[in-house]
């Protein structure tokens, strides 16, 4: 991985590359990363301006996802969880060539609701976050962390977990927060999304207040060759509540890619 962008990578075998949420940081995924490296190679990152990343000019989403191609392996299994998501998409439609397969996580090409996408996120909620990070944005991410965990049959152990991770590395440039927000208030890559040709897996909790069911099954209609599995009981962050059934399914999509 490049200097600017901070990566720690265990194991070997099939290249495994974990993108995280906003706010967060690779750490995220500590729970799943070690059974995962025990048949893989699996590299967490900090997305750009996160964590022990350096920083970036731009935080659009082809900026980041540019950025971070740079860095990949030749050939991998992208699993991004929701911001990390979208970031993951985008990189295999810009460099559909290094992407083996996508795993998304409580994912879509679209975060907020509209006319022709009704299961979603409201816009005025990001808006709301987007307003109050200019002037406290610990509180902010604390605020999100805490909507992300709703629903979930442990959310109480799964927000302890976010929050224990969140700031381990120090606290997100502002910018970066900023730029994230930006790409889950306005991104949309529906239209891009038939053109992708790898394998996909959409992996959706069933308690998921942000990221609702019927929104990953538009979702799976939109890809060519896409599976969607849902995890009983879980909510946004399903690797964190319910890591045995996350990992159950995850393995048995890399099964299928041999």
């Amino acid at each position: 991985m490049s200097s600017g962008l901070f990566a720690k990578s265990s194991g070997s075998g099939t290249e495994l590359v974990l993108l995280h949420g906003w706010g967060m940081n690779g750490d995220v995924w500590d729970t799943v990363a070690a059974p995962l490296a025990e048949g893989g190679r699996v590299t967490t990152l900090d997305l750009p301006g996160h964590g022990r990343s350096g920083t970036l000019d731009d935080y659009c989403l082809p900026a980041q996802a540019a950025h971070i191609a740079d860095s990949l392996p030749p050939r991998s299994v992208l699993i991004g969880w929701s911001l990390g998501g979208l970031i993951a998409q985008q990189l295999a439609l810009d460099f559909p060539r290094r992407i083996e397969a996508l795993v998304l996580v409580a994912s879509s090409p679209r975060f907020v609701c509209g006319d022709d996408w009704p299961e979603a996120m409201q816009a005025g909620i990001l808006e709301s976050f987007a307003t109050e990070l200019k002037t406290d944005y610990a509180r902010t991410i604390n605020r999100f962390l805490a909507i992300q965990a709703l629903g979930s049959e442990h959310a109480r152990d799964e927000l302890r977990l976010l929050r224990e991770r969140v700031f381990r590395h120090g606290e997100p440039r502002p910018a970066a927060l900023a730029g994230g927000l930006d790409i889950l208030m306005r991104a949309d890559l529906r239209a891009r999304l038939p053109a992708l040709r790898c394998p996909v897996l959409l992996v959706s909790g069933e308690r998921d207040t942000l990221f609702p069911l019927a929104a990953a099954r538009r979702t799976r209609a939109l890809l060519h060759d896409a599976r969607l599995e849902v995890i009983a009981g879980a909510g946004h962050a399903p690797f964190l509540s319910h890591p045995g059934a996350f990992l159950e399914t995850l393995q048995a999509f890399l099964d299928n890619l041999k």
